[in-house]
C-alpha cells in the first residue's frame, strides 16, 4: 500500500466513529476449562478490572463468535472472544490549547457544547493542532478536580464535519463513552439538524434510503449506492420549515450517523446544501443568471464558510442517571443572516425559475 493510501485509510477509521472496533481478541484453547467471560479477560488484559470488565459487557461490547454476551458468559474451548470499543486503537498524540468553548451543559461524565463553524472536531492529517479536542484536553485538564476512571482525553461517539455548526456530546469518563457510544451505536439519541438545500422539494416531507460509502470515483466523499452493492445503510428524515422558492430551509432527522449523510443524501435527491463545497452546492444551481441574481448569491456564499448545516437538536439518555436528556441550539449569526436574505429576496421576486 502506498503511503498516500495509507494515510486515507487512516483517515477513514477516524472518520467512523460510530461503529465498533476490535481492541483485543482471543481465542480459548482446546484444553480451555468453561470459566466466566470476565474471569477469562481478566486473566488476560493488561492493567485492567472486573468491574470494567463487566461494565463491557452489559453495554454489548463484550463479543463471543460475533455475538455479545453478558457478563456470565461461560467461555467454552474453541470460543473466539472479543473486546470491541466506540473508538479506534490508534489515537494522535493530544496537545492541549486554550482555545474558548462554547458549553452548554457539563457534568462529572459529560460535556455537551455547541461548536463553532471551521472547527475541526479531532486532530488528524492536515490539522493537528486548533481542533476541538485539542480545547477539550486543555479543559479536562485545568477543572478543579476529575474523577478517577477520567481516562486522559475526551471521549469521542459521534462528530460534526468542519463546516457544520451545532450541538455535541462527549464523553468525560470511560462509562460515559461506552453507554453513550451504545446509544448512537443503537439509535436511541435522537438528533435534528437544519439545513438550508438548494431547490423546492415537492413534498414537505419525506424519507431518503440509500447505503452510504466512499465514492468510487473520489475517495474524498461520500455516495449513495444500491443496497448491498457498497457501503453501509442509512436513513435520514426531513421536512420543510420554510420554502424561499429558489432554496428551502428543511430539518433532517437522523435515523443512523454516516460520514456526510445529510449532505449526500439531499444531493442524492437533487437538493444539495447550500454553499456546500464538497458535494456541488458551492455553484448557482437554481434561479436566472443575472449580474443582479449572481451578486446576491456571492454575497450569501461570503457569509458560509461551507454547507449551511447546523445541529439543532440532541437527545440521549444520562449514562449514570439514566434521565432523558435534550438540547437545543440557535442557528449561528452566518446562517440566520442567509436566511434574512433570502426571505428578503424572495418576498421581493416572484421569479422563482430554475
Amino acid at each position: 500500500m502506498r503511503p498516500e493510501e495509507d494515510k486515507e485509510e487512516e483517515k477513514e477509521i477516524s472518520e467512523e466513529r460510530e461503529e465498533l472496533y476490535e481492541h483485543y481478541s482471543f481465542t480459548a484453547d482446546p484444553g480451555q476449562e468453561v470459566v466466566r467471560i470476565d474471569k477469562f479477560l481478566l486473566d488476560r488484559l493488561p492493567n485492567t478490572s472486573r468491574n470494567k470488565i463487566q461494565n463491557a459487557a452489559k453495554n454489548g461490547n463484550v463479543v463471543v463468535n460475533d455475538r455479545a454476551v453478558k457478563q456470565n458468559y461461560k467461555v467454552k474451548p474453541g470460543d473466539r472472544v472479543s473486546l470491541v470499543l466506540p473508538y479506534p486503537v490508534r489515537e494522535i498524540e493530544l496537545i492541549p490549547q486554550d482555545i474558548p468553548l462554547d458549553i452548554l451543559f457539563e457534568d462529572d461524565e459529560l460535556i455537551v457544547l455547541n461548536k463553532e463553524a471551521d472547527m475541526v472536531v479531532h486532530p488528524g492529517y492536515g490539522n493537528y493542532t486548533g481542533t476541538l479536542v485539542n480545547a477539550l484536553v486543555y479543559h479536562f485538564e485545568h477543572l478543579p478536580e476529575s474523577k478517577d476512571d477520567y481516562f486522559g482525553r475526551p471521549g469521542l461517539v459521534h462528530r460534526l464535519d468542519k463546516h457544520t455548526t451545532g450541538i455535541m456530546v462527549v464523553a468525560k469518563t470511560e462509562n460515559a463513552l461506552v453507554k453513550l457510544a451504545k446509544q448512537f451505536y443503537d439509535r436511541t439519541t435522537e438528533r435534528r439538524y437544519h439545513a438550508l438545500v438548494w431547490g423546492d422539494p415537492e413534498a414537505d416531507e419525506g424519507r431518503i434510503e440509500g447505503h452510504i460509502g466512499r465514492s468510487l470515483k473520489n475517495r474524498k466523499v461520500m455516495a449513495v449506492f444500491p443496497e448491498g452493492d457498497h457501503g453501509k445503510y442509512a436513513a435520514t428524515n426531513y421536512r420543510v420549515i420554510k420554502r424561499f422558492g429558489l432554496v428551502t430551509l428543511v430539518e433532517c432527522k437522523l435515523e443512523t450517523g454516516r460520514t456526510h449523510q445529510i449532505r449526500v443524501h439531499m444531493k442524492h435527491i437533487g437538493h444539495p446544501l447550500f454553499h456546500d463545497l464538497e458535494y456541488g452546492g458551492d455553484r448557482m444551481l437554481k434561479g436566472i443568471g443575472t449580474q443582479k441574481y449572481k451578486a446576491f448569491i456571492e454575497n450569501c456564499f461570503s457569509l458560509l464558510s461551507g454547507q449551511a448545516l447546523h445541529a439543532k437538536t440532541l437527545a440521549f439518555d444520562h449514562p449514570t442517571t439514566g434521565k432523558r436528556l435534550s438540547f437545543n441550539s440557535e442557528l449561528p449569526e452566518a446562517f440566520h443572516k442567509v436566511l434574512k436574505k433570502w426571505d428578503k429576496y424572495s418576498s421581493e421576486t416572484h421569479n422563482f425559475s430554475s
